[in-house]
């Protein structure tokens, strides 16, 4: 984690540190596209599974500059593919996927067969958050 306060990364775990739907906007010809994605949070990143033949893995791969909405929060970041699933060095973080994904992950929507099923990561920069009345501007990166 970047050099959050501990109040607000607490806050942001118990939302985020699970299953949790986002919104997640990229950019395409000067235009907004907007999705709602399953996203689990850690350590200043959002992590999704997609496919890398998707809209928005080729939005991105264009433009890798992405916005997020949540629970109460809105933030700026950076999408990039960590590649396959399945390979080796995506294996931890596949685990904590398959984990937090539990209730969904096997319905037949996505196949761990496909080399083009893979790991987003969003890198967030910067972002609001709103708690019970305060607002906290965070800064995701270092100082």
């Amino acid at each position: 984690m970047k050099n959050l306060n501990p109040e607000v990364e607490k806050i942001i775990i118990e939302r985020f540190g699970k299953d949790s739907v986002i919104a997640l906007a990229t950019m395409e010809n000067g235009l907004p596209h907007v999705r709602y994605v399953n996203g689990y949070y850690e350590d200043g990143a959002f992590y999704v599974i997609t496919h890398a033949l998707s809209a928005k893995m080729q939005q991105i791969e264009k433009n890798p500059n992405v916005a997020i909405a949540g629970e109460w929060f809105t933030a700026h970041g950076t999408g990039s593919s960590l590649g396959y699933f399945g390979k080796a060095e995506n294996a931890a973080m596949a685990e904590k996927l398959r984990t937090v994904f539990a209730e969904w992950i096997d319905n037949g929507h996505t196949d761990f067969s496909d080399i083009n099923t893979c790991i987003l990561c969003i890198t967030l920069t910067d972002g609001v958050l709103l708690s019970h009345g305060t607002r906290y501007d965070v800064d995701f990166r270092s100082s």
